[in-house]
């Protein structure tokens, strides 16, 4: 519930504004270097299921890398294990870091974070305050606590970043869903994650939407690295740079978007075989 004082959400016209995504990611291109995303040998088991067989993934910074797959591949699996939310073996590293068996807030210390396909932001506190405690990670609780002055620089540009500032005192709960799923890459901006992995970003966006998170993402992803969980095909035939297909807890095609919807085991999990299959090879991906 908003006051008078509160824009209503579906009245407010949610734009992205690349000049202050500048300002916010701006930062020396040696931060980033050695950054990338090194996956070797990951197994992930449930009570006997295998439900990632031996992945290797590795992603870095200037490649959008997008995960695609049928439902039950591994995809969300494989971000779980990544950020300490499942027990795996094998290795995963990022920035040299080896994170496997690292507790989850220390590898969001490490420069890790994720978004979920459910936006995880706290419904009852404003925009503004999602996106100052996000900023204030790695701060001590009592000076989380502590009253703030003004609104730190970091937070009001991804304010103005992801198109929420005529939103910032309205409960984050009141959200549309396309506008919650911005204000977890706004939180993970100010947490200035330097390995970003989104499970599917646009759903519930319109087209509008998609396309301007595309553009984020893509800017975003000159820096950082991204990797994207992702269901809608036309948004990653636009902003995909390259492409990993799972299937049954293994990696079955890889490659950019050209290669991997010619590939004609991806054609046969996503569409079966036969004649009407191979003619239909240019709708996979």
């Amino acid at each position: 519930m908003t006051d008078e004082t509160t824009p209503d959400p579906d009245e407010v016209e949610v734009q992205l504004d690349p000049q202050a995504l500048e300002a916010v990611i701006a930062a020396p291109e040696s931060r980033f270097r050695h950054d990338y995303l090194e996956v070797r040998g990951l197994r992930v088991e449930f009570d006997g299921f295998v439900a990632v067989d031996g992945v290797d993934l590795t992603v870095t910074q200037g490649d959008l890398r997008f995960l695609i797959g049928p439902n039950g591949a591994g995809k969300t699996t494989i971000v779980d294990a990544i950020t300490g939310l499942a027990r795996c073996s094998g290795s995963v590293r990022f920035g040299g870091v080896d994170l496997v068996g690292r507790p989850a807030h220390r590898i969001v210390r490490a420069g890790v974070g994720r978004t979920f396909q459910t936006a995880s932001v706290f419904d009852e506190l404003s925009v503004l305050q999602n996106l100052d405690i996000a900023a204030g990670s790695g701060r001590r609780l009592p000076t989380l606590l502590r009253r703030r002055s003004g609104i730190p620089d970091e937070v009001a540009q991804a304010l103005e970043t992801i198109g929420l500032t005529a939103l910032a005192d309205a409960p984050a709960g009141v959200l549309a869903h396309g506008q919650k799923q911005w204000l977890e890459i706004g939180m993970l901006l100010v947490q200035d994650a330097r390995l970003l992995l989104l499970d599917e970003p646009v759903a519930g966006m319109s087209h509008a939407e998609r396309e301007q998170t595309g553009q984020l993402l893509r800017r975003i992803g000159e820096q950082r690295t991204v990797v994207v969980v992702e269901h809608d095909m036309e948004f990653l035939r636009t902003f995909a740079s390259s492409v990993t297909v799972l299937h049954q807890g293994r990696v079955l095609s890889e490659g950019s978007v050209a290669q991997v919807q010619a590939d004609p085991s991806v054609v046969e999990v996503y569409l079966g075989r036969g004649a009407g299959a191979r003619g239909a090879a240019g709708e996979v991906a």
